[in-house]
């Protein structure tokens, strides 16, 4: 078992109501600088592939500017590639304030 706050996730593959693939990453503890490269080497081979990639931030306790980065590289790479939509979900109160004062809360609107 993980250390209490290490950061870890789970995956889940499924498809949506019109057949479209569906990539679920959830994320559990600390997004940081020590674990934001796997995160990156997790969902940048995704990303080509297609489909909705949503990484549910719901019980993650903390994220620092490396993480964001991370996030915020992943959803570039997305909107670049253009075959899939890339979505962050149920964003604790703190990512979203993140999100507000860095002014990157539209990108993932």
């Amino acid at each position: 078992m993980a250390p209490q706050g290490s950061f870890h996730y789970d995956v889940d593959k499924s498809q949506d109501q019109d057949g479209n693939k569906v990539t679920t990453i959830k994320c559990h503890g600390r997004l940081v600088a020590e674990n934001a490269g796997e995160m990156t080497q997790l969902v940048k081979p995704i990303i080509p592939l297609g489909g909705h990639i949503v990484i549910d931030l719901g019980d993650v306790t903390y994220l620092d500017s490396s993480g964001l980065g991370a996030l915020v590289g992943l959803k570039v790479s997305a909107i670049n590639q253009g075959f899939c939509i890339l979505e962050l979900v149920n964003m604790v109160p703190r990512v979203l304030e993140l999100l507000r004062i860095t002014n990157l809360k539209q990108l993932f609107s």
